[in-house]
């Protein structure tokens, strides 16, 4: 029989997705999902959000439109096991065995952490001034998502690849202490998958406040696409595609051909009013049906409630006999 790969991607619900992550995250993990010989988890990381947010009723929004944008893209919740993070209470004790055997200086060397030390630094404030044990214990939390389902793929950027390395390295170590109980996972990164710039030019983030939401209703997309920094050149003088964010989101949602005769375009010297409504026009074809879907999935949240609650039980079937293997393991047994 062929080997299944097991495939699982954590979503931040930090709020609707722009259209960066659509291209760079989103599409992507999508088109995966449906891959022949893969099992597929997708998971809302509510637990992960808590760590910058302070507000309930923001956290739980964000989890509405987080999972509504992944259904209205196309994620078939029925095919995959999609579920909430939180649903899944066997995540936390998993993180605390981790977190047992995990080194303090393996925490230490945390991107996000030394980032956050390396600010109070530079500010003259205590190293840890404002540090949450939630950012401190992330990499931790990050592992138990990945290794409480045996995941051999995860999918990340380049700049996530330390977790994956995070985890491998507890894994490796619970394994050595108490006999093989993990699959160590890999990270993938698809070096085909495109970093999308923003509104000025740089890589399009919402921290930048340069993010175009993917959703966002019609003529605030076209605002926003208008928005988007340029140079000075005139209609009729030639213009480089290369390093153009306007050529380059355009080439995201375009297919090779539409690609080619844009960039015949710019090199004719095509106006950029012109240029910014045909990119209005191509991203519009392609979000109009998918804004469609989102906005009546948004309008039932107990239609995507009741999808979270079908996964989160075809997840805990999965987990729960592992974390008891696990206690098993490190002698959390009865006595008789």
């Amino acid at each position: 029989m062929p080997t299944i790969q097991r495939v699982l991607t954590g979503i931040t619900t930090s709020g609707t997705p722009h259209l960066g992550n659509y291209v760079g995250a989103i599409r992507p993990a999508i088109a995966a999902s449906r891959q022949p010989g893969v099992e597929s988890f997708y998971f809302l990381a509510d637990y992960h959000a808590l760590i910058q947010a302070a507000d309930p009723a923001h956290v739980q929004r964000s989890t509405l439109e987080v999972a509504a944008a992944w259904l209205a893209a196309g994620l078939d919740a029925e095919k995959v096991l999609f579920y909430r993070q939180s649903d899944i209470p066997q995540v936390l004790e998993l993180a605390w065995l981790l977190a047992c055997v995990a080194g303090k200086g393996l925490l230490n060397r945390a991107h996000a952490y030394k980032a956050a030390v390396e600010k109070n630094n530079a500010a003259g404030a205590d190293p840890d001034a404002g540090i949450n044990m939630g950012l401190f214990m992330y990499p931790v939390l990050m592992a138990a998502d990945i290794l409480l389902f045996k995941a051999n793929r995860v999918p990340v950027g380049r700049d996530q690849m330390q977790h994956i390395e995070m985890a491998r390295d507890m894994a490796a170590r619970f394994n050595h202490i108490y006999g093989r109980q993990f699959v160590l996972p890999d990270a993938a990164i698809d070096e085909s998958v495109a970093t999308l710039p923003g509104l000025d030019g740089r890589k399009m983030s919402k921290s930048y406040g340069n993010s175009i939401p993917l959703f966002a209703p019609v003529a605030e997309l076209k605002n926003l696409i208008f928005s988007i920094v340029t140079d000075s050149r005139l209609p009729g003088e030639p213009k480089q595609s290369e390093g153009s964010a306007l050529f380059e989101i355009y080439q995201a949602f375009a297919t090779p051909e539409e690609t080619t005769r844009m960039r015949a375009a710019f090199a004719a010297g095509i106006a950029w009013g012109e240029a910014k409504e045909v990119l209005f026009e191509r991203i519009e074809a392609q979000v109009a049906p998918m804004r469609s879907r989102y906005q009546s999935l948004v309008a039932d949240p107990a239609g995507i409630e009741q999808r979270l609650q079908v996964g989160a039980a075809r997840a805990r079937e999965i987990a729960r006999p592992f974390l008891k293997r696990l206690r098993q393991a490190v002698g959390l047994r009865r006595l008789y």
